[in-house]
Parts: structure tokens; C-alpha cells; sequence
């Protein structure tokens, strides 16, 4: 287990990851830490049991859809929510009653939130003229910020004439300026076109990676989680769904909620018809049977759900064959996404490898996939380990 955050144990959650061997009187200082964090607005929970602990210098990233609890957590960080129940530590220190400003934190927000009358140094300098640093080390620091995020020479400018890319990057330039313990971001990326999305997502974590800061970054967008975290945290309805690295959570989603946001795996109910050891014959709700490894016998009878990522499925090959009909196809040049109706209104995604021509709709397909190539999960819609 990558040992960026532990959490405290919880059943089929990051809980069940932390708990496997940690030995937190050996562990280093947190750079962040929540224990048993609850957050309420009247009667309405936004976000409980939440316990999660951030090794320094990580790249975290809180991941899930709107309403999950994500930002609430971020700005519980910042001292902009206040929490219920449970505390928040900071470097060791509790954070729970200090206000924002005695916090050391770096915010950047998706909408930029730049003084528009002010230029860009007095821009990235705000926080050190507030903490009252003397002016030769305010245009150090602001030179080497401006330097970092590759808009040098750009001081005496104004926002607005900047593009939304450079906005961003003043942005962040004004929150790493003053070298703050942890930097919040708050789906930073949201407002920019794809190709400057992906620009950043490099800039950001160079950056990060260079200054060694812990950051906390908020997203609903899978691919900016895969791409650019340590480890990824996933919510849903207040709580922790998963915890891991980005290999874990796409490959070993621990619940069917985590394999379908991340990744729209395709998930194919049955029932467990024959074992032999860790190999199950599962009778597919949509037809056919497929064969499963487990990695526990499973018992003849068990209902589960097989879970397939779409690259893992082939077409006219794999141990297991299923036929269907190409119901949709989306060319994308050296591959293609098919959708492909497989019986009883079961529609699978395949996305292949193609050499030439994609597969036409209404065309009869197999397609198929290794025993190996599956997660399994049980009745609960928790994973089978």
C-alpha cells in the first residue's frame, strides 16, 4: 500500500485499506489530518464518519459528483466551514477554531478570484504584504513564483489581459507565493477549454512535485484524478467510498459505486453455477456463462456481479465469449468504442484497438475477456478480496 493517507478502518473503504499493517506510533506527522469528521446543516448531513490522515508533500485528490461532500471538506480546511463533530490538524496542530488567516494554507479557486483593478505582482504579493514581509523579499518571492508558473515578466499586467490559462497561473503563483503548509484546490481547472486543462494538469503537479507542498485538489473529473494524484480519495454521500492509488481504484474498485464513476465499467449480474477452486461459472443474467477467478472460493448459488472495464473487453477474442449486435460505434482513430447488446437488454462497452475500418452499427460481434480481467462483487455491491 502506497503510505501517502491512511484512514481509520472502516468495512470495504479506505478504512479497509489503512487498517492492513499501518503502525501509526511509527509514522511520520501528518501534514493534514480529519478523525471522525461530521458536518451539518441543520438537519442535513453533508459529510460523516470522514477520517483520513495526508502524508506531507502528497498529491491528494478528493474525488466524486456533485453534492458528494468533496468542497465541503476542502473548505472545512480552510476554515470557511465549520465542522460538527471530530477535529482537523494541521502539521500536528489543531485547526479546528483558528481562523483562515493564522491557517498557512494556499486556496486557488475554479474561478480564478483576482483583484481585477490590481496587477499581477500586486496580485501574487497580497498575501506577503498582509503578512508584512519586507518589499525586497516580496519581489523575490514574487519573481520566483511568476518564474515557477512560466509567466515571468508578466508583473505589471492586469488580469484582463490575460488569457484564462494565465489567469490560472497567477492563481497560483498567489498561492504558493507565501509558502504555505498545504495548498487547497477547488476544481481549478473547470473553466478551461480541453487542451489547456491538460496543459495545466502537468503545470500543477511539476509544481507541486518541485516545491514538495501537500495539496489537496477537488474534482469530479476522473481523468484529472488518474493523471495527476498520489492518491485518490472517493466520496459519495458524505463519505469515503475508496482510498488508493490510481491504479487501485480504476483496477480493484472496492464497491460498484467507485466502478462505475471512475471508469463506467460495464457490470454484468449472475449467479454462481459451478466452482472449482477460485474458478466460478457464473450464469449471466443476460445470457450465456462466463468464467470468473476469484480470489476466495465462492459458493455455488452466490449472486455477484462481474465487473469489466471496457478495455479489458475484446472483440473476437478472450476466454470468454458472449454474442452480440454493435448497437453504437464512436470512431477515435487508432480505436474505437463500441456499445454492444449482448441479450435481454444488456449493453456492454468495448473499447478496442482497431487497425482500418471500425465496426459498423447493426453488425453481429463476440467479443470476450480473461477469467483474470474482472473484479467481482457480492450481493452488497461490495468487492469480493
Amino acid at each position: 500500500m502506497h503510505d501517502s493517507l491512511q484512514t481509520s478502518p472502516r468495512p470495504a473503504t479506505a478504512g479497509a485499506v489503512a487498517a492492513a499493517g499501518m503502525d501509526r506510533a511509527a509514522a511520520p506527522q501528518p501534514a493534514v489530518e480529519f478523525r471522525d469528521i461530521a458536518i451539518a446543516y441543520g438537519k442535513f448531513v453533508a459529510v460523516r464518519d470522514f477520517s483520513l490522515s495526508i502524508r506531507k508533500g502528497s498529491f491528494v485528490t478528493l474525488l466524486g459528483p456533485s453534492g458528494c461532500g468533496k468542497t465541503t471538506i476542502l473548505r472545512s480546511i480552510a476554515g470557511l466551514v465549520d465542522i460538527t463533530e471530530g477535529q482537523i490538524s494541521i502539521g500536528g496542530r489543531r485547526v479546528d477554531d483558528v481562523p483562515i488567516y493564522k491557517r498557512n494554507i494556499g486556496l486557488v479557486f475554479q474561478s480564478y478570484a483576482l483583484f481585477p483593478h490590481k496587477n499581477v505582482f500586486d496580485n501574487v504579493a497580497f498575501g506577503l504584504k498582509y503578512r508584512k514581509v519586507p518589499k525586497p523579499e516580496i519581489a523575490r518571492r514574487v519573481g520566483k513564483a511568476l518564474e515557477m508558473v512560466r509567466l515571468p515578466g508578466s508583473e505589471r499586467k492586469l488580469p484582463s489581459q490575460l488569457s484564462g490559462g494565465q489567469q490560472q497561473r497567477i492563481a497560483l503563483a498567489r498561492a504558493i507565493v507565501f509558502e504555505p503548509e498545504v495548498l487547497l484546490m477547488d476544481e481549478p481547472l473547470s473553466a478551461l477549454d480541453a487542451n489547456m486543462r491538460e496543459e495545466m494538469r502537468v503545470e500543477i503537479k511539476k509544481i507541486q512535485k518541485e516545491t514538495g507542498i501537500t495539496a489537496i485538489f477537488v474534482t469530479h473529473d476522473q481523468e484529472e484524478a488518474l493523471s495527476m494524484s498520489d492518491q485518490i480519495v472517493v466520496m459519495n454521500a458524505g463519505r469515503i467510498e475508496q482510498i488508493g492509488t490510481p491504479e487501485q481504484v480504476y483496477a480493484e474498485p472496492a464497491t460498484a459505486f467507485v466502478a462505475d464513476f471512475l471508469g463506467k465499467a460495464n457490470m454484468l449480474p449472475g449467479t454462481v453455477s459451478a466452482v472449482d477452486g477460485r474458478m466460478a461459472t457464473i450464469a449471466l443474467a443476460a445470457g450465456g456463462s462466463v468464467a470468473a477467478l476469484s480470489p476466495r472460493p465462492l459458493a455455488t448459488g452466490d449472486t455477484v456481479t462481474l465487473v469489466v472495464r471496457p478495455q479489458k473487453l475484446q472483440v473476437g477474442a478472450g476466454a470468454n465469449r458472449l454474442a452480440g449486435r454493435i448497437v453504437s460505434t464512436s470512431y477515435l482513430g487508432g480505436s474505437a468504442v463500441y456499445e454492444v447488446d449482448i441479450g435481454r437488454g444488456s449493453i456492454v462497452r468495448v473499447h478496442a484497438l482497431i487497425d482500418g475500418k471500425a465496426a459498423r452499427e447493426g453488425e453481429p460481434v463476440e467479443i470476450g475477456f480473461d477469467p483474470a480481467a474482472c473484479v467481482l462483487l457480492d450481493a452488497q455491491g461490495s468487492r469480493i478480496a
